[in-house]
């Protein structure tokens, strides 16, 4: 009951949104120091490209709520299967879920110990709030629960009502449920509402494609108008951010990945790095982790030695629900927004991040830029502007091209460690079984 992502959702070109970045950012800062507040800048930003940035962002918030209820119900749903699959079902799960867990947390670690976001002044900060103040992306979050209040905040009475007043965390634990129980459903029963969820799936990410064809022009107003206003100073934090997380994808492949293949494998890390290299250059250059499925598939068979069924089901699934990087990259996004609005979070508003951010790889799109719709949910559930997104859509490309290495790279090392066990437990069977034949009576003559 996976979702499956269509390879075309989502076409367009890296180098139009790196161009669209730096035009708009080159052309502000130049409007800054020579037109800094004079009438016609005001008007030129406040009329034409920050409406022109506002109609590409909403063209993104437009979809959120179809996106994030599909994705995250089949995403669930695939998984909700696994129990009925047996041990290698229960294993791909519990180390999907502690490796997610594990890379957003070395994210927002990283995030709180540099703090890139707060290389912007009070003043700029303050001007930054002003302007994006009035701006409203449709979607609402709710304060913090605490204590019991948890339950009551975190289950909709009325998911309906909570999905048309945009109350996002809502609407995810409902998917979350919806998704296990469809899973428990009688197949029979399942499949047409499965197939539909699938449709509503695949509409949704055509839409978001449509937002990313524009996405060129989209980025170089906002950047533009960004810029303008405030000059180079905005830039600052963003360096920091594009930074913090590929020190953190770093960390997570060399730390996190490397212990697990020492811990549960024969294979040494730098052996390991060699055998699926060309799953790092597919990953690299298409950024999509279905576009690298076929080449995935065939190194962990040819060169890992991944049983054909075991790297079928674990790197299938993984493809679109096994998402280490996409994970890392939404929350160290959210946290450094935090930070650049101004925003405290507390501990239990990071923890609740780190639960969404893993549920938003769940649900993530293994297509280009996949990963954007499913932020917003988590900005707004804690007070950060949704409109935010903005700040970084120019550098995301770049950072989705490294984020799918370390999404395919972790399904491999998924895959692996599953073989690995599975081939422990297959010795000690037949070892378990064979002392038991020793002490058989012998066979009468």
């Amino acid at each position: 009951m996976s979702k499956q992502a269509p390879e075309h959702g989502i076409v367009i070109s890296h180098r139009a949104i790196l161009l669209g970045l730096v035009v708009g950012a080159v052309a502000g800062v130049v409007a800054h120091a020579l037109f800094a507040n004079t009438p016609w800048l005001v008007a030129f930003v406040d009329r034409v490209t920050e409406p022109l940035g506002r109609l590409f962002l909403r063209l993104i918030f437009m979809i959120v709520l179809p996106l994030v209820f599909s994705a995250l119900t089949l995403g669930v749903a695939g998984f909700g299967d696994l129990a009925g699959l047996g041990r290698v079902g229960i294993k791909t799960l519990l180390v999907t879920v502690v490796t997610s867990a594990a890379s957003v947390v070395t994210g927002i670690l990283l995030v709180n110990l540099l703090r890139p976001g707060d290389a912007l002044s009070e003043e700029a900060r303050a001007a930054l709030l002003a302007a994006t103040g009035h701006v409203d992306s449709g979607l609402t979050g709710n304060p913090t629960p605490v204590g019991l209040n948890v339950l009551t905040q975190l289950i909709p009475d009325n998911p309906v009502r909570a999905a048309a007043q945009g109350e996002m965390l809502p609407v995810m634990v409902f998917a979350l449920l919806f998704g296990l129980g469809l899973a428990r459903a009688p197949k029979n029963a399942a499949t047409v509402l499965v197939a539909w969820l699938e449709g509503v799936y695949e509409v949704a990410i055509q839409v978001v494609g449509f937002a990313m064809r524009l996405a060129p022009v989209g980025v170089a107003c906002l950047m533009f108008t960004l810029t303008a206003r405030m000059g180079v100073e905005v830039l600052q934090p963003l360096a920091g951010y594009v930074a913090v997380v590929l020190l953190g994808l770093a960390l997570h492949l060399v730390v996190t990945y490397s212990a697990l293949l020492r811990l549960f494998t024969s294979w040494s890390p730098g052996a390991f790095l060699r055998a699926v290299r060309p799953v790092v250059v597919t990953a690299f250059s298409t950024s999509s982790s279905n576009a690298t499925l076929p080449t995935t598939l065939e190194v962990a068979r040819r060169e890992l030695q991944v049983p054909r069924d075991i790297a079928g089901f674990v790197l299938t699934l993984g493809s679109t629900t096994n998402q280490h990087g996409t994970a890392l990259f939404e929350g160290v996004t959210v946290l450094f927004l935090a930070q650049f609005f101004g925003v405290e979070l507390s501990l239990s508003q990071q923890l609740l991040v780190v639960g969404m951010a893993v549920l938003a790889g769940i649900g993530t799109a293994g297509v280009p830029a996949g990963s954007l719709p499913l932020i917003v949910p988590v900005l707004v559930t804690v007070g950060v502007p949704a409109e935010g997104i903005g700040v970084i859509l120019g550098v995301d490309r770049f950072l989705d091209m490294c984020r799918t290495v370390i999404n395919v790279v972790g399904d491999l090392v998924v895959a692996v460690v599953i073989a690995a066990w599975e081939r422990q437990s297959t010795e000690e069977a037949t070892a378990a079984v064979g002392g038991q034949a020793d002490r058989l009576p012998p066979a009468a003559d």
